[in-house]
């Protein structure tokens, strides 16, 4: 059996782990939802004149408690968004830039990516619950810390692949 040259033995010992290199592509695409996000934030105004709109159309319509309680939030973190914006802004692309920075680190295997990554998800969270309170932490709302934090638990079991 004819043995490979060691240019190709090299190339398949530095190539990239399936489950490492799925998470930084699904980051790049989370990431981009997140300046998706960040151009609604800058036009806050827009969203809160939006979501004033159809808690005014509703009106007294008959729906189950959940339902209006759920908006009453998302008004509530409407304006709390118009009043912070800028902050909101600053920290949200802060984060961005560290998880894209972070998931390229860690596709070249260096662990300061996976710091730079977890830096750039918790960011966010924190200021969320400073800027939001609590709120964020109930009922559907929650359901957008999940992602981060599973990301963060997959992003750890891959820490064996990178290198200081």
């Amino acid at each position: 059996m004819e043995q490979q040259p060691d240019f190709f033995n090299e190339m398949e010992d530095n190539k990239l782990p399936s489950m490492l290199n799925v998470l930084t592509i699904l980051t790049f695409i989370g990431c981009a939802f997140t300046l998706w996000d960040v151009i609604k934030t800058l036009n806050a105004e827009a969203e809160l004149a939006k979501v004033q709109e159809a808690m005014s159309k509703v009106g007294d319509v008959p729906m189950p408690e959940f339902f209006k309680n759920m908006t009453e939030k998302a008004l509530e973190m409407a304006k709390i968004k118009v009043a912070n914006k800028i902050p909101i802004v600053i920290v949200d692309v802060l984060g961005l830039v560290l998880c894209i920075y972070g998931a390229i680190q860690m596709r070249a295997r260096k662990m300061g990516g996976f710091y730079m990554y977890f830096i750039g998800e918790v960011l966010p969270i924190i200021s969320a619950a400073i800027f939001f309170g609590a709120i964020i932490f109930k009922g559907f709302f929650a359901l957008f810390l999940v992602f981060p934090l599973l990301f963060i638990i997959l992003y750890t079991t891959q820490r064996k692949h990178l290198t200081k």
